[in-house]
């Protein structure tokens, strides 16, 4: 007797597709336990884990934590398809930097600080003796103009409220909400930035560092149509040893480059691609794929009017008009000029100097890039709050100087 056969009947309907197409799109399984890596709300909260000095800090600022943290936005809002995550914002909008209504002097943002240090000849400088919280208007704006000219400040033994830290950055422009990270819980635009979660992929170990999420050079959304101007990091919890940060200069780099070569690439653009990967909605079987935005390569700096090199290795794929063998050589020096050339980086230490107390740092990711270093491997906490504020869309202006032309210091 021949054995019986079951056909199994699948559901090869459009809505049954994309359905299915959804699920893979939102990582479902990808986690080991079948859970989704993007499953909104509270579904990846590690609350239980959450470092003592950050737990203090969201109790005195009235941060509930009580349903879990962190918190990712609903399941039903996190975009799976590229052209709904194109077009969350994809319409421009006008911005105005603060740093154009500062007084160039900046009187009454340094004068009211106990110390003003440059910590390189290029780049980063650390502000002594002052609140963020309690800034007036007028050293916001002074703040905003000394960021664009040493692309990144900071500041110690900061007492900062994550509502604070939003204000400020609403101040500076629009605040970027991630359609699908981590946030701090009821304030979506204050991304949590805690290594403690990267874990879910994979240990962090003295090999394998490298190029672990934030551990790579890069510069934030460079995939978007107006990417962010200053970016603000408050670290509330710090290792005891390790887990400092370097920043690079766009301005720098792009003086670092020949005359011929400055020459080449300006006005040139290069395609920019998101971090996130979603389902092209006309050809789901494909996989998922990155939002491309083009931008210029060499963009000006709508205060300062210096050129900056606008390239990064982790979001940067190729030069338009050119062959990629072509581009990728380009690509791959200008990658190195950043990389390799310490005398315009900075590496910062982010310990403060009173216990209880966190710190930030503002940097303009229009003229930088930066790597967070692991080398405390996952062992010990860290814990950032971070708010992007959105700026212009990236121009470049052929009568521009580099910021060396423009400081009258020597081009050789």
């Amino acid at each position: 007797m021949a054995p019986s056969v079951q056909v199994q009947q699948v559901d090869t309907s459009a809505d049954s597709i994309t359905e299915s197409v959804k699920k893979i799109a939102l990582g479902v399984g990808r986690t080991g336990d079948g859970t989704s890596n993007f499953k909104g709300g509270f579904a990846d909260s590690s609350v239980d884990k959450l470092p003592e000095p950050t737990r203090k800090r969201f109790e005195k600022y009235g941060i509930d934590i009580s349903r879990g943290y962190p918190e990712r936005p609903p399941t039903e809002e996190i975009p799976v398809f590229i052209d709904d995550a194109t077009a969350i914002r994809n319409t421009p909008w006008e911005f105005i930097d603060r740093g154009s209504k500062a007084d160039p002097e900046k009187k009454a943002l340094l004068g009211a600080a106990k110390e003003v240090k440059h910590l390189t000849k290029h780049i980063g400088t650390e502000i002594v003796g002052l609140q963020l919280s309690e800034l007036t208007d007028q050293q916001r704006d002074e703040l905003a103009l000394l960021i664009a000219e040493r692309v990144v400040v900071f500041f110690r033994d900061q007492d900062l409220s994550p509502q604070k830290q939003f204000e400020l950055g609403e101040y500076f422009g629009k605040v970027e909400v991630h359609p699908q990270q981590v946030h701090v819980p009821g304030i979506r635009g204050i991304t949590v930035i805690w290594p403690e979660l990267f874990k879910k992929f994979g240990p962090i170990t003295f090999r394998k560092t490298l190029n672990h999420f934030t551990s790579r050079w890069h510069t934030d959304l460079v995939h978007e149509l107006q990417p962010p101007g200053i970016t603000h990091l408050h670290n509330d919890t710090i290792p005891e040893v390790g887990g400092d940060t370097v920043w690079a200069s766009g301005y720098a780099a792009y003086d670092k480059l020949s005359p011929a070569l400055q020459e080449f690439l300006d006005g040139k653009k290069a395609v920019y691609f998101s971090a996130n990967k979603y389902v092209d909605r006309e050809n789901p079987l494909k996989g998922t794929v990155h939002i491309e935005r083009e931008h210029p390569i060499i963009r000006t700096h709508p205060v300062t009017g210096w050129k900056s090199l606008y390239v990064n290795r982790a979001m940067t794929s190729r030069i338009v008009g050119l062959e990629p063998g072509e581009s990728k050589v380009i690509l791959e020096y200008l990658f190195d000029v950043f990389e390799k050339n310490l005398d315009i980086q900075v590496r910062f230490n982010w310990k403060p100097s009173q216990p209880g107390l966190g710190t930030s740092a503002l940097w303009d990711n229009r003229i930088s890039q930066h790597f967070a270093v692991l080398d405390y491997e996952g062992q010990e906490p860290r814990h950032g709050t971070r708010v992007s504020s959105l700026a212009e869309v990236p121009f470049y202006d052929a009568e521009s100087k580099s910021q060396r032309e423009a400081l009258g210091l020597s081009l050789d």
